[in-house]
């Protein structure tokens, strides 16, 4: 069972970026998949989550209108289409996921955790 993140790197503020993360195993069953990331000298912070079925479809304020969360589950994949990039999306970008009901947002309910990948967007 594995997530693995791809993506990321340096963007100019206002550019695109898209971060996938593919999963293998039966990691894609879980109920839900999310996004968080981690600024320097910063705590996690919740990014977007996506239900199983793609149907329902969760964002932090800080990203919602700018950041979009789908999935593709002929490809196991969930990707997050970012625009409209600001220096402060700076972080790592981890990928995770959990099968237990409770708050998207809360990330100990997460069992499943890529490693992160880096995004800069230089001003």
């Amino acid at each position: 069972v594995q997530l693995q993140a791809s993506g990321g790197g340096p963007v100019q503020a206002g550019g695109h970026q898209k971060l996938s993360c593919v999963t293998f195993g039966r990691t894609f069953s879980a109920k839900t998949v999310a996004w968080f990331r981690q600024a320097p000298g910063k705590e996690l912070e919740f990014v977007a989550a996506i239900s199983l079925t793609g149907d329902s479809t969760y964002y932090a304020d800080s990203v919602n209108g700018r950041f979009t969360i789908d999935r593709d589950n002929a490809k196991s994949t969930v990707y997050l289409h970012m625009d409209s990039l600001e220096p402060e999306d700076t972080a790592v970008y981890y990928c995770a996921a959990k099968s237990v009901v409770g708050e998207v947002y809360f990330a100990p309910l997460y069992k499943y955790w890529t490693q992160g990948t880096q995004v800069t967007v230089s001003s």
